[in-house]
């Protein structure tokens, strides 16, 4: 079911001082900061030979990022995003086997435009999922 690493997300306490350690001391592709308000994020994505690294950072009080900040101060790695070529199937086969969907259940458009779920945690060792439709 699940292609190709997406991406690995981690949250940031600040979102330019990641981006220039990424920019200067890795010499990595840094795109530009991009607010996701449906998400409560602003994101920047690092473009690597193989995958890329998502850069969060909170955007408004009730950011869900503004959690795992507080009781991550320095920041960490948030979620690991995984490609499916059909998000509604792999949805309910993922539903069929006890895993929990986040939310209401219903994709709704990610940062790359595309449709995307979230997997509880608990589901998968303690990782959150991203599952994007590519």
């Amino acid at each position: 079911m699940i292609g190709r690493l997406n991406h690995v997300a981690i949250a940031v306490p600040d979102l330019e001082a990641a981006a220039d350690q990424y920019r200067n001391a890795l010499g990595a592709k840094v795109g530009p900061p991009q607010d996701e308000p449906d998400h409560g994020v602003t994101v920047i994505f690092i473009e690597l030979p193989n995958t890329k690294i998502e850069l969060l950072y909170p955007l408004g009080e009730n950011s869900p990022i503004n959690g795992f900040l507080a009781k991550n101060p320095s920041g960490g790695m948030h979620h690991i995003c995984y490609e499916v070529d059909d998000i509604a199937a792999a949805r309910d086969q993922l539903v069929e086997t006890g895993a929990r969907v986040l939310g209401t259940g219903e994709p709704k458009i990610g940062a790359h435009g595309k449709p995307v779920l979230f997997l509880h945690p608990k589901d998968f060792n303690g990782c959150l999922i991203e599952l994007e439709e590519v």
